[in-house]
């Protein structure tokens, strides 16, 4: 038992490393790269990215996400595991020709795809990188550390490369590269790696069609969610220009960062949730649900204010002068942190425990539908950051959808909330601040000084006005300090 929590600390230890390398890899090469790019730079980059990203979809299917569970069921037999990885990976691979042969007529076809075609074909090695790779694999039998370490290690060699390489305007599809690199050919170790938990020798009498049903189930959700989270970029490659799509790419690049912050409680949240339906023990999921929640609103309200108050700073810093445009984009897309917040933990931590992933579906569908018509309208008059109001009308569409199949179950968890609290912290938070903005100091040195001003006045104020959530956090690291104290007396 001693041994299984140990595994379960590490692999939860593991799994924040590789979360914090993921947002900052980008976070440290961006600054970099947009002074160098420029927005034209970043943005053809970025609009070959997401177009990329539909091909990988569709060459994978849903095996990332079925893979897992149909492999963690027969982990323990290696003849069965064995299979069963054969089977997928044989799928994959014909996907992935098939996906190839799609790619390469529309670059042939298209103007804007056979432009740039070196930059497309070197993008597209992620989809026959991330075939072999079987990640999905590696994540069925938790080899958490693992993934891990290789992970960390290919980003740091492209973040060498990057600084190396990287060096005028022109250099975007070597920077394609560099991303392509640090994401996927950690994927070739993989492949090279998995004979230790499988038999590679393709044996035959494959049973492909049990997994097909599954797959597409899956392959639907991954559909909604590709489409709906590159939707904007693409829209805004073909009706715009490469430098609308580096301005709002530069916006999105601050939101993601920031929404891996808020949303990371629900991914540690998931399995304990999962655990207490099984066991029936509803008052257990209440209590972390409506725990969840509050976390959002409290970490999610005040990085979602700071940022639309600092936007300029923050875009200036990270991305330099000459991303002016992505200002306002910024500041319209921001609130998507909160909205993205709540349905993470309604959607994952909430529905899907509860096996109704199919809502989860039909609200990113809704809003997926939402966000085409929103960008056709205002695209072409308000560009970027007409795809900024896209994004925030259709993750508020997401939220709505998703409240109204769980009233019954949340709104007490709603009303809970201590909202007045949150947002009396916030505005003295604000108002702190705010004068800021006029020295002379720099865009980092304002960052820095405004960003620290402005989270201990938030979490003083909540102190003072004895919010619950917060109380609890302020008490568990005195009583650590304490110990910690005590620890080290006794030593003496």
């Amino acid at each position: 038992m001693r041994k299984k929590n140990k595994s379960l600390k590490i692999n939860f230890i593991m799994n924040i490393a590789l979360t914090m390398s993921s947002f900052i890899f980008p976070l440290i090469t961006f600054p970099y790269v947009s002074r160098i790019l420029l927005p034209t730079g970043t943005g053809i980059v970025s609009f070959a990215t997401s177009i990329i990203t539909y091909f990988s979809m569709f060459a994978q299917l849903g095996i990332p996400t079925y893979g897992i569970r149909a492999c963690a069921k027969v982990r323990d037999d290696r003849e069965k595991l064995s299979k069963v990885v054969q089977e997928l990976l044989i799928i994959n691979l014909i996907m992935s020709i098939c996906s190839y042969i799609i790619l390469f007529v529309g670059i042939l076809i298209v103007p804007k795809l056979q432009k740039e075609k070196n930059l497309y074909i070197v993008l597209s090695f992620t989809i026959i990188l991330t075939a072999i790779g079987m990640e999905w694999l590696y994540k069925a039998l938790e080899q958490y550390t693992y993934i891990t370490i290789r992970s960390v290690f290919f980003k740091f060699v492209a973040l060498i490369a990057m600084f190396l390489l990287v060096h005028r305007q022109d250099d975007y599809i070597i920077y394609g590269g560099i991303t392509i690199f640090a994401a996927s050919a950690s994927n070739i170790l993989n492949f090279l790696n998995a004979h230790k938990y499988i038999d590679l020798k393709f044996s035959g009498n494959y049973k492909f069609r049990q997994h097909m049903k599954p797959i597409f189930v899956f392959f639907a959700m991954s559909c909604a969610t590709t489409i709906y989270t590159n939707l904007d970029t693409v829209m805004l490659g073909f009706m715009t220009t490469n430098t609308e799509v580096g301005y709002y790419n530069a916006a999105v690049k601050i939101k993601t960062i920031l929404v891996s912050i808020v949303t990371s409680l629900g991914t540690v949240l998931l399995p304990r949730a999962s655990y207490y339906i099984e066991k029936g023990e509803r008052d257990q999921f209440d209590r972390i649900t409506r725990k969840a929640l509050n976390f959002v609103f409290l970490f999610a309200s005040p990085l979602m204010v700071y940022f639309i108050c600092f936007a300029k700073e923050g875009i200036y810093f990270l991305s330099g002068s000459a991303y002016k445009g992505s200002i306002i984009p910024m500041q319209l897309i921001m609130p998507t942190l909160l909205f993205i917040g709540i349905t993470n933990i309604l959607g994952i931590q909430i529905l899907v425990p509860l096996g109704q992933e199919k809502i989860v579906l039909y609200s990113e569908i809704v809003g997926a539908v939402v966000d085409i018509i929103i960008n056709i309208i205002l695209i072409p008059r308000y560009s970027s950051a007409g795809a900024a109001v896209g994004t925030l009308i259709a993750e508020i569409i997401v939220f709505v959808v998703q409240f109204y199949f769980l009233k019954n179950e949340v709104v007490n968890i709603f009303k809970r909330i201590n909202y007045l609290k949150i947002i009396v912290a916030l505005l003295c938070s604000t108002l702190i601040t705010f004068e800021m903005k006029k020295s002379q100091w720099g865009d980092f040195i304002i960052l820095v000084v405004s960003a620290l001003s402005f989270m201990v006045a938030y979490g003083i104020v909540l102190l003072v006005l004895r919010e619950k959530m917060v109380l609890e956090i302020a008490n568990d690291i005195i009583k650590k300090g304490k110990d910690m104290v005590m620890h080290i007396v006794k030593k003496k």
